[in-house]
This record gives structure tokens, sequence and C-alpha cells, in this order.
């Protein structure tokens, strides 16, 4: 169904629950094409009662099934997500030392890093 990744990829760590939207992954598809090497999810869906998402008002992108968090090992690899997913529209990008977050939120677009 999809080029480069297994739906069970996107499930979340802690209840097992998936529900990833087919268009964002289908998205995520061009952006490891674009990109030239292989993405590790290391956060895809997330339950409303994942540890993460508990304590905020509303759940994040994760719970809405149109976020992840693609590990990167160097500069490089971050700067290649980061620059091909704002050419695609992604709308929120996070950039961590060992992730990059990425998400198609309907709201205004947003940039930010991990303390």
């Amino acid at each position: 169904m999809y080029k480069h990744f297994d739906i069970s990829e996107f499930r979340c760590r802690e209840t097992g629950e998936n529900d990833m939207k087919e268009e964002f992954i289908h998205m995520l598809d061009e952006l490891r094409e674009r990109c030239g090497f292989s993405f590790v999810i290391t956060s895809g869906y997330r339950s409303k009662s994942h540890t993460a998402e508990r304590s905020k008002e509303k759940g994040g992108t994760h719970t809405l099934g149109i976020a992840v968090d693609i590990a990167v090992s160097n500069g490089e690899q971050r700067m290649k997500i980061v620059r091909e997913a704002l050419d695609m529209g992604f709308a929120g990008i996070g950039v961590a030392r060992t992730f990059v977050h990425v998400d198609m939120r309907a709201t205004t677009p947003v940039m930010w890093t991990y303390g």
C-alpha cells in the first residue's frame, strides 16, 4: 500500500492503536523519496491516553494521525528532512538532536526546537 512504510511502524508505542491518516503517510512516502535515505519512525500515532498526550488540554497532531518523529543520526539528514518537508508544505516541524518531527497541522505553520 505504501512504498517505504508498513502501517505497523506507526502504532502507538503504549496502546498499540493506529489511526494514521492515509494521505499523511503518502506524503511521508514522498518525503522519504525526496530525502533518499531510510526513515525510522520513533513516534507515529499516539492514543490520547499516551503518557506524552495525557497532560495536554487537547491532543496534539500525533493523536490526529498527521504527525511522526523521524530518527536522524547527523546534521545532514536533519537539514535534508527540514528542507524537503518545508518544500512539500508540511506545516509543523520540530528539530531535536536525535529526531525531526513533521506534521500536517491545519493552523499557522510553525517550527520549533526541543530543549
